[in-house]
């Protein structure tokens, strides 16, 4: 387990560490597990929590107990059981998935938005029903009063498939040449999307009239931003029912309250590199954002910098387990990173250990990096030539 600290928040990443290779056997795991120190001390808190190449997407299930994940290759979803701490099951696709949103409480209906305009839905038993859409969509939202799925992407359309009725419903026709991010607010329904001209259009689900418009390419260059080209809109995210937060393309998150056109903070990353996720933190009024080099955690008040971690890999996308401390990144890499955080709150219940395991690390500090290794003078290095 590797501990840093910022600000003097100490974040646990629990996948540091080499993993062992599949087709070793068991005896010869257990002999190198005696040999190798990084072995013998890494946690593995969910068993395999890796992809073969690459993690694209990761979600966690209403209900907390199942953690989700696709990736490539071959293109696949991979769902892992909390309360067994391994894998459940894992299926392949015929195309890549550009991003999934889990339906139910559990792992029972899956909807996934593939890189070939399909569609595909998925149920307990494995694949459901495949469908197509008429141009590539980069995004999703799922509308739970009209069982409406919202699509967008490269189109100025959002195409709109209703599940109870299992057909396509009249488009809604926006001013937007391309739409990148969507979002549903949880609270009164209303629909959001960004666009590539860099505005948020804001559309109500009832009526199906567009009811505000935020030109959020304007408002993200202040004085002391330098920018190249337009900003467009790469992630967008709800926070109860007046707040929304909006990522661009050169890298700034912007705030607003849905009552004003102006945004209440504009936080840079300064690395230029789209926003891929943004997360709320209610508790310590934190935001959580990330761009594929850093995950950032921000006064949503202050815009004050409250933590950030820079992994070893670039990010694909970060899921924030619900009411704890704990994280998980989809990286470009095998393995998909969790960082326990406890400033942030407790460790979930699956893993309540976690919770004594840092405390008694904090009570007697661990041993340093070099403590394995023995330094060496010029004059050893001579002796030993």
């Amino acid at each position: 387990m590797q501990v840093s600290s910022l600000n003097e928040v100490k974040i646990y990443s629990l996948s540091a560490g080499r993993s062992l290779p599949e087709w070793l056997s068991d005896r010869k795991k257990r002999a190198l597990q005696k040999k190798d120190v990084d072995i013998r001390r890494r946690i593995e808190l969910i068993q395999d929590f890796e992809m073969p190449t690459v993690s694209t997407k990761i979600k966690v299930s209403r209900d907390g107990q199942y953690i989700m994940a696709v990736g490539t290759y071959k293109p696949r979803v991979r769902c892992f059981d909390t309360y067994q701490l391994s894998q459940k099951f894992e299926r392949c696709l015929d195309s890549e998935v550009v991003t999934f949103e889990i339906l139910s409480d559990d792992y029972s209906k899956i909807v996934f938005l593939q890189c070939g305009r399909f569609v595909e839905f998925h149920s307990q038993h494995g694949h459901y029903y495949k469908t197509r859409i008429p141009k590539f969509g980069r995004d999703f939202c799922y509308h739970y009063p009209s069982c409406d799925l919202y699509f967008v992407g490269a189109s100025s359309e959002v195409y709109r498939l209703n599940l109870e009725q299992g057909r396509f419903l009249n488009s809604l026709q926006t001013e937007a040449s391309e739409s990148n991010a969507c979002d549903i607010n949880p609270v009164h329904f209303l629909f959001a999307m960004g666009t590539a001209e860099g505005k948020v259009e804001c559309w109500d689900p009832r009526t199906r009239n567009r009811v505000g418009l935020l030109d959020c390419a304007l408002s993200s260059v202040t004085a002391d931003t330098e920018i190249e080209g337009l900003p467009s809109i790469s992630a967008l995210k709800f926070d109860g029912a007046l707040n929304m937060a909006v990522g661009t393309s050169t890298g700034q998150v912007l705030l607003y309250d849905l009552r004003s056109s102006n945004p209440l903070i504009v936080k840079d990353h300064h690395y230029g590199l789209p926003i891929k996720s943004i997360q709320f933190h209610h508790q310590l009024d934190l935001i959580i954002s990330a761009d594929s080099r850093i995950i950032k955690m921000w006064n949503k008040d202050t815009g004050k910098i409250f933590t950030s971690m820079e992994p070893e890999h670039d990010i694909n996308d970060v899921c924030l387990y619900p009411n704890s401390g704990m994280l998980m990144t989809a990286n470009e890499a095998p393995k998909m990173n969790i960082y326990y955080i406890p400033v942030l709150g407790p460790a979930p219940k699956w893993c309540s250990f976690l919770d004594s395991l840092t405390e008694e690390l904090e009570e007697n500090p661990e041993s340093t990096v070099y403590d394995d290794y023995k330094f060496v003078t010029r004059k050893d290095l001579e002796n030993l030539g």
